[in-house]
């Protein structure tokens, strides 16, 4: 799953401008990761596992960037499919959402996000933010399977 030399990230939110945002601020840090969308967490699901007409991403995204509120599947509800899947759990989750709620925070970290990160925050900060986690990713030992 992680033998990939370039990763692949997966988007998750339901808000184009939070979407939008984020692909600004990887092109001004010049990520060259390919970069999925998805509007829900019915649809990241499908995605990651080729279900209902969606074909499955082909490498699995090392990384997902998550929103936790949005429609038909929150991004909890999302986390825990992805934790409960032997093919999905060692993905990387970083929390990208307005909830800045402790019940939703602790369940995160419960399901072993890697951060999590509280919106609206600044253009600038946000690419501080992509840009940290980049380059965290080019760092650290990843397993191979």
């Amino acid at each position: 799953m992680f033998m990939e030399t370039t990763p692949h990230i997966l988007l998750v939110d339901d808000d184009t401008v939070d979407v939008m945002n984020v692909q600004k601020a990887f092109a001004k840090i010049e990520m060259n990761y390919p970069l999925h969308i998805a509007n829900h967490g019915e649809m990241a699901l499908d995605m990651l596992k080729g279900t209902n007409g969606y074909g499955k991403l082909n490498p699995t995204p090392c990384i997902i960037l998550m929103d936790i509120n949005m429609p038909r599947m929150n991004g909890i509800e999302l986390l825990q499919e992805i934790r409960k899947d032997p093919e999905l759990k060692m993905i990387y989750v970083f929390v990208f959402t307005t909830s800045d709620e402790d019940s939703d925070m602790l369940e995160a970290f419960n399901l072993n996000v890697a951060g999590y990160i509280i919106k609206p925050i600044s253009f600038d900060q946000l690419v501080t933010a992509l840009h940290t986690m980049t380059n965290y990713w080019d760092q650290i030992q990843k397993p191979v399977f």
